[in-house]
């Protein structure tokens, strides 16, 4: 059993993540429960290197830059985080005479006196390749997440799919990878233009290989994957490849997963809140994308706020005798400032 936490919020995403530092900044201990293996949610799954222009603050910046900021913001009072953990369900309690919560995920549990449910458009689950034995080849060299590129060292690598995630792993394998073919079942790509030009540029190079009309039909191996046949779906011709790592890259599927099961008051998917961020169970709250109430709109400056809201009145629900409004952060002893 973890140690208490004042809150636990659930999404490591932008929201997750600013909900973490204003837990801190008002002396509220958290800890980040996350079903992906990386902070930043959206942005870190979808479009790392694509670039955000509304967010308060910067002209424009990359979603993976973006999210590297408000990491280091949020984590700077050390707060928690569990990653690659997929929540499953919450157990309900009283302490003397509050509501106290158990968020219980697939490897341990998390004891709380609130929640804040920050999991933007719900859990994701990356989408897997379809292969009726795709299962078997789990942990023999398929891999649907990446958690240290070090492991393709060497390898020849396949990579499948035409998105953000392929096209910078094309490139972030570079000089680690013995070979990378990528393929794409067509000529379009939804990544950023750099990206591509950039992995045009390779292949043209002769430092990897793009292909598009093909894709994945039989994987071949024993203990370990050795090689696939690939399938050009325009002209039919097979060919059998040389691959010991295969990198799926095709998205993900998301939902409210266990927190479905909650007994919140959902509609369409989202959780409704007020506008204290407060769900209908006392004691459970919850921002950003998951959200909604009227005039709900869905951005990662609105979600920023929604976290602050949502923290400064759990720890109001905590400890009633304690003030919603946070004061100013530069006037904050905590940031070493003073009212001078």
């Amino acid at each position: 059993m973890q140690d208490v936490k004042d809150i636990t919020i659930v999404g490591a995403g932008p929201t997750g993540l600013f909900g973490a530092f204003y837990a801190g900044m008002r002396g509220a201990s958290c800890c980040l429960i996350d079903n992906l293996d990386q902070v930043g949610g959206q942005l870190t799954a979808l479009y790392p290197e694509k670039y955000i222009f509304d967010v308060a603050g910067f002209p424009k910046v990359l979603a993976k830059d973006l999210v590297r900021g408000m990491a280091e913001q949020a984590l700077q009072f050390h707060a928690p985080v569990h990653l690659g953990e997929q929540v499953t369900g919450l157990e309900r309690s009283s302490e003397n005479g509050h509501p106290f919560f158990t968020i219980v995920t697939e490897r341990d549990a998390y004891p709380s006196r609130t929640v804040l449910i920050a999991g933007g458009i719900g859990a994701f689950t990356p989408r897997k390749l379809p292969l009726k034995d795709v299962d078997r080849w789990y942990g023999k060299g398929l891999h649907d997440r990446i958690l240290d590129p070090k492991v393709f060292a060497g390898k020849r690598v396949l990579l499948v799919g035409g998105g953000d995630s392929a096209f910078d792993w094309a490139v972030n394998l570079q000089g680690i990878a013995r070979s990378v073919l990528m393929i794409h079942r067509r000529d379009g790509f939804r990544a950023h233009a750099a990206t591509v030009r950039q992995v045009r540029e390779l292949s043209a190079a002769g430092k990897m290989e793009l292909r598009v009309f093909w894709e994945l039909k039989t994987i071949h191996g024993g203990d370990t994957i050795d090689g696939v046949t690939i399938v050009n779906n325009k002209t039919k011709e097979e060919e059998r490849v040389g691959i010991d790592s295969i990198i799926p890259q095709l998205g993900f599927i998301s939902s409210l997963g266990a927190i479905a099961q909650w007994g919140l008051d959902i509609e369409k998917g989202e959780i409704k809140v007020s506008q204290t961020m407060a769900t209908n169970i006392p004691g459970v709250f919850a921002a950003g994308d998951i959200t909604t109430y009227p005039g709900k709109l869905k951005l990662i400056a609105t979600g920023a706020a929604e976290a602050a809201i949502a923290v400064n009145h759990a720890v109001h629900f905590i400890n009633p005798g304690a003030k919603i409004e946070p004061g100013h952060s530069s006037n904050m002893a905590l940031f070493g400032q003073t009212e001078d």
